[in-house]
């Protein structure tokens, strides 16, 4: 893939799910009468990724299997470690690019072409190494928080579990999907470490990383929270089904 031809994306879904209580693999959950992360999937094609790199795991061959032929690259987490670690797993298939990489969830299947679109130009407009999708939700509790400078440029991005309480008041959060310049992105997962509550390797500490190298991490907002908000339980995947029929509607 040339660097000019479109963008690269790795979509993660290796996640058990266990606030779902159910056997199937979270991201396999229907919506809309398909599995979820066939939205994700979706809407990253039609924004124009041109290379999808799934990150799998958990019941990972039936994942492979449901989307054989599909034209995807399938990469295996095999010890779920977080969601850096998550993307270290997909460096092999961006050995020869250079360009932007979007990472996003397989459990956001909500989010809209428009809106990775618009991640992208925002993005490759600012030069920036790392973009980060925001958006704000009437309450922000239980997600990361966006630590931003005067300038509107992002400092750091700090998760609930780690935060103190000025930062638990901010109201700005992360939605887990990211535009990254590649040769960054794999060099700064390979770096990550693990000392935080969790003791997992967050994505987000690459936002720090890029600031202590003097790169630029830019935001774009998302308008809609309900748009790019993930389905961890049995009645957001109920009010997901809800907002999509909705949708169908219009």
């Amino acid at each position: 893939m040339k660097t000019g031809e479109g963008f690269g994306a790795i979509v993660l879904a290796a996640g058990e799910g266990k606030r779902m209580k159910s056997s199937l693999a979270k991201v396999l959950h229907p919506v809309g009468g398909v599995p979820m992360l066939t939205h994700s999937l979706a809407a990253a094609r039609s924004a124009g990724a041109r290379r999808i790199v799934v990150v799998v795991g958990h019941q990972a061959e039936r994942v492979r299997c449901l989307y054989r032929g599909e034209g995807l690259l399938f990469a295996e987490q095999h010890e779920l470690l977080g969601t850096g670690h998550a993307v270290l797993q997909a460096r092999e298939f961006f050995l020869d690019y250079a360009g932007a990489v979007i990472i996003l969830c397989g459990d956001v299947p909500l989010i809209q072409p428009g809106t990775l679109r618009m991640l992208f130009q925002r993005h490759r407009a600012g030069g920036a190494a790392v973009t980060v999708l925001t958006t704000r939700p009437p309450d922000p509790a239980g997600y990361g928080r966006v630590v931003t400078a005067a300038d509107g440029s992002i400092l750091r991005i700090v998760e609930e579990r780690d935060a103190m309480e000025e930062e638990k008041a901010i109201g700005e959060i992360n939605t887990g999907i990211y535009c990254v310049q590649s040769g960054f992105l794999f060099a700064a997962v390979a770096a990550l470490g693990n000392r935080n509550a969790q003791q997992e390797y967050y994505l987000t500490d690459i936002v720090e990383m890029a600031g202590r190298k003097g790169l630029r991490v830019a935001s774009c907002s998302a308008a809609d929270p309900q748009e790019v908000m993930g389905i961890n339980t049995p009645e957001e995947l109920a009010a997901a089904n809800r907002r999509l029929e909705m949708r169908g509607r219009r």
